[in-house]
């Protein structure tokens, strides 16, 4: 790595420059200080206290950031497992942002793709303090609690926006604040917390999905899929009158939240856990230990040979939204529950996945 290269770290990981900085890097490391086929790792979660092969080396330098060291203290030596102990003892959180930060480090170790070059957006989003001198709070971690608080307190949009134009007159000038709630949704679209509305059949017949998408009546019943109003009937009008759906189903994607659990080293270890982390002595201790679970892996043996595959189990039951006895209505949850996680986590509720929301009032049947 020559001195024009010096700063290569300091541009965006998806960059060509940081990617050509990092191959040099590499270039050199293995020439003047590996041990064999590997070098101590230089990337910010591992700070040269583990060391891996050359394409190991490159990934954590490209998904987890570079850390520069001066000549004096980067010499490559081994630690032995009591120092390693030590330091990991003593290791501290670098910033108080909720794990936020820690999440999307660890994030797309397969390389920036198309799809990663947005979580890289959102890490570099990470790091910026929401202003300047500011250590509590970046301005994502800003943008979820902002979110999480309009939906505990129930706040409409127009609320959070005159609570961003308040913290606006408070906070000072240079504030990474979100202009609207609208972009913040964005930032949270990007993280997978987002829902489809789906319109569906009053008597839970069908959905309005897929090759249904434009029908106007229900193929199995007959049953219109708007919302009658005699207003929708007046032919002084030249608007075209607004139809309401009579049913509306909310679907809440699960593929970038299956994908977020491989994102963290520590969450990626417990999803291979069933196969390699329990005990098997013949107690039923987990799904894993059952005859389904065994019939299962005969049956499909390509599926059950790949351990990271995900196994889920799909849980529903109704409830009174209103919270009030006096109003009969039944909405009903769809939740996944994920087996490839050991029992202390299966069951928690930030590893429990609503992936549908069915609303009332009625009890579905179907």
């Amino acid at each position: 790595m020559d001195k024009g290269n010096k700063g290569w770290w300091e541009f965006p990981r998806w960059s060509d420059v940081y990617e050509q900085g990092t191959d040099e890097y590499i270039e050199k490391a293995f020439a003047t200080r590996s041990q064999g086929n590997q070098i101590s790792c230089p990337c910010c979660t591992c700070h040269h206290r583990y060391w891996y092969d050359r394409n190991d080396v490159r990934d954590h330098i490209i998904c987890n950031g570079f850390v520069p060291r001066n000549d004096e203290s980067f010499h490559l030596r081994r630690m032995s497992p009591e120092r390693e102990a030590e330091d990991l003892q003593h290791d501290e959180p670098s910033n108080v942002n909720d794990g936020i930060e820690e999440l999307l480090y660890n994030a797309l170790r397969e390389g920036p793709n198309e799809e990663a070059k947005k979580f890289l957006n959102l890490i570099e989003e990470g790091q910026q303090e929401l202003y300047s001198g500011c250590k509590k709070m970046s301005r994502l971690a800003f943008t979820i609690r902002l979110y999480i608080y309009k939906c505990d307190y129930k706040l409409p949009d127009v609320a959070i926006a005159g609570l961003l134009e308040f913290f606006k007159e408070v906070l000072p000038d240079d504030a990474m604040l979100p202009t609207s709630m609208h972009e913040a949704k964005k930032v949270l679209k990007l993280l997978g917390l987002d829902y489809k509305k789906i319109d569906a059949c009053p008597n839970d017949c069908m959905l309005y999905w897929a090759e249904h998408a434009n029908a106007t009546s229900c193929h199995v019943c007959g049953t219109s899929r708007w919302k009658s109003k005699e207003s929708d009937q007046n032919d002084n009008s030249n608007e075209k009158p607004r139809r309401i759906p009579s049913k509306v189903l909310r679907y809440f994607p699960i593929k970038k939240r299956l994908q977020r659990l491989y994102m963290c080293a520590e969450t990626a270890s417990y999803m291979t856990w069933h196969k390699y982390g329990r005990e098997n002595d013949g107690l039923l201790r987990h799904p894993a230990d059952g005859q389904a679970w065994i019939n299962f892996d005969k049956k499909y043996p390509s599926f059950s040979n790949e351990p990271r595959n995900v196994r889920l189990a799909l849980a529903t039951d109704g409830f009174n939204p209103f919270q009030t006895m006096s109003i009969v209505h039944s909405t009903w949850p769809v939740i996944l529950v994920n087996y490839n996680l050991p029992p202390w986590l299966a069951t928690k509720s930030e590893f429990l996945m609503l992936s549908l929301l069915i609303p009332g009032p009625f009890v579905s049947r179907k």
